[in-house]
């Protein structure tokens, strides 16, 4: 026996606004479309967002049941606009692992 008591994490209660903010929208690439036959979808996240919160936010949103989520901090790439130095903006992608069976058509709206 274990001297220390396991807590479970609490639940994360989101608003229906909240979860709109966390679930930011999908990334349609050729590489996303491939990862999507292994129960998998992305979505960009706010810089904030833990994987709880997205966790939360795709079951609420999309009446799914998630079993993993993996975010990727993705950092801005330095461009030239109009001949001066310029940089994109930091952004995070959160890759989504659905239960067997499931299924999210990011094709179509909420």
């Amino acid at each position: 026996m274990s001297r220390f008591r396991v807590i479970p994490p609490a639940a994360t209660r989101l608003t229906r606004q909240q979860m709109y903010d966390i679930i930011r929208g999908p990334v349609i690439t050729e590489k996303a479309t491939n990862v999507s036959e292994h129960r998998q979808v992305i979505f960009r996240v706010p810089l904030t967002a833990t994987k709880r919160e997205v966790k939360a936010a795709v079951e609420g949103l999309f009446s799914v049941n998630v079993t993993a989520v993996n975010t990727i901090r993705v950092m801005g790439k330095l461009k030239r606009v109009r001949g001066r130095p310029g940089r994109r903006s930091d952004y995070k992608k959160a890759v989504v692992t659905l239960r067997e069976g499931q299924r999210i058509d990011v094709t179509t709206g909420i």
